[in-house]
């Protein structure tokens, strides 16, 4: 029942802008549009399970009360944040008495992943004899964080963040809602449009802010970029260090120093850099980088990359920021090979279908005389000594045949070692067919 005071507290913008019907939310079309998943669901009246994965802001909780709201389904929301096994057997039971009556229950939890493994197991049977019709939200990877049993039961939606358009259809219909414009200038409407990072909770409680500013504050004008920055904080990064958003934004950076752009790569190494990446970390998969992507397409790059992360120790931030931009720009533009990183994977594999393999005799040392007599190091010729200081001998074992691991491209250094391996395997085939 409402308080007799209910009327009396003001409610906040973001509660007022919640939209009222499907056709209100703004940015998921491709959900929502009559020939959409849901679109669909909301036509037929028949809801089955599922997931909603996006960002914060987007609309999830909005969508999966409307669908209940559409199809008079009971909504049930629960977070798992705050929720344990006694709450999900009342909602259970409560739902199972409700189907008793002829009406089916929406179950929404928010923050689903926040579950461990047993406790999503325990959704499989009420999900499966329709007890609930379970709706999960999460902001995380549904292939890493839910339960394979649950996934098969559950269709995935992706929630896309909000676009620009669709952040500016809030604006407008806050201003419709308070009934006046938004006391900012059209490049501080853009910036705060910037600001929202594709959040449209925050951007309305943002726009609340605004909209409650006393009148001294706007005596000059309405506000321009920099007085905007002074009166609302800018959201932060949504990034969390050992989560989806973290492998995201390093397979970014490691696409964009492949694809040799140096300026995408800064982007998204900036990225991680504002959300507070650890920068050690970063610094450790650049060196990778260097090995195994750049290769001996270019030694340096190794070089570069140990030097600048030294240097970053050594300044600290931001001083040190630029070495580790440096690194960035230099990986980038450096011709790219994975000659080694080929070679050493097919090594391996070699290794472990031949591993007991003898090295063959004649290079083995012979420290005594036994070993001498059994043949240990005969016939072993010291290749500085030769007349090409190369004597094309066999080091593979003699059971074992030649193997063509390491394949240098024709760029950058590997071009010149290309020429070498070339010049060795002519001399090797004419020593091994006696032409000395």
């Amino acid at each position: 029942m409402p308080s007799l005071f209910e009327n009396q507290v003001k409610r906040p913008l973001a509660d007022l802008l919640r939209p009222q019907a499907i056709t209100d939310v703004v940015g998921q079309d491709h959900l929502l549009n009559p020939d959409a998943p849901l679109g669909r669901m909301l036509i037929t009246g028949k809801v089955t399970s599922f997931i909603l994965w996006g960002p914060p802001g987007c609309g999830k909780t909005t969508i999966a009360r409307l669908l209940a709201h559409h199809t008079d389904m009971y909504f049930e929301p629960i977070s798992a944040v705050f929720s344990g096994v006694s709450d999900l057997r009342r909602i259970f039971d409560e739902a199972k008495q409700r189907r008793q009556s002829g009406r089916a229950t929406i179950l929404f939890v928010d923050e689903i992943h926040r579950f461990n493994r047993s406790q999503q197991d325990g959704f499989l049977p009420y999900v499966e004899d329709g007890t609930v019709v379970l709706v999960g939200a999460t902001t995380e990877n549904p292939s890493f964080e839910l339960n394979a049993a649950l996934l098969s039961r559950c269709k995935v939606f992706v929630l896309k963040r909000l676009t620009e358009d669709a952040l500016e259809s809030i604006i407008k219909r806050a201003e419709q809602q308070v009934g006046r414009a938004l006391p900012v200038t059209d490049e501080a409407r853009e910036q705060l449009k910037s600001m929202a990072d594709g959040d449209g909770r925050y951007l309305s409680n943002m726009l609340e802010a605004l909209f409650d500013l006393p009148d001294r504050d706007l005596a000059e004008g309405p506000l321009t970029p920099d007085k905007l920055l002074s009166v609302v904080a800018q959201r932060p990064a949504v990034y969390d260090k050992d989560r989806d958003g973290h492998y995201n934004l390093i397979s970014a950076v490691h696409k964009s120093l492949r694809g040799s752009d140096p300026d995408a790569a800064l982007y998204w190494v900036a990225r991680m850099v504002a959300a507070g990446e650890d920068v050690k970390y970063i610094f450790r998969r650049l060196t990778r980088f260097a090995v195994e992507d750049v290769g001996l397409a270019d030694p340096n790059a190794l070089t570069q990359a140990v030097s600048a992360w030294e240097a970053y120790q050594r300044l600290g931030s931001p001083e040190g920021d630029l070495a580790l931009a440096q690194l960035v720009v230099y990986l980038a533009t450096a011709p790219k090979s994975i000659g080694v990183y080929r070679a050493w994977n097919q090594a391996m594999q070699a290794a472990r279908e031949t591993g007991s393999l003898m090295p063959p005799m004649h290079i083995l040392n012979a420290p005594t005389k036994l070993m001498k007599q059994l043949g240990y190091n005969a016939g072993y010729q010291y290749d500085p000594d030769t007349a090409d200081g190369f004597s094309g001998a066999n080091y593979f074992p003699d059971k074992m045949s030649r193997r063509k691991f390491y394949q240098p491209v024709e760029r950058g250094f590997e071009r010149e070692i290309a020429k070498r391996l070339a010049y060795w395997d002519k001399l090797r085939k004419e020593k091994n067919a006696g032409q000395f």
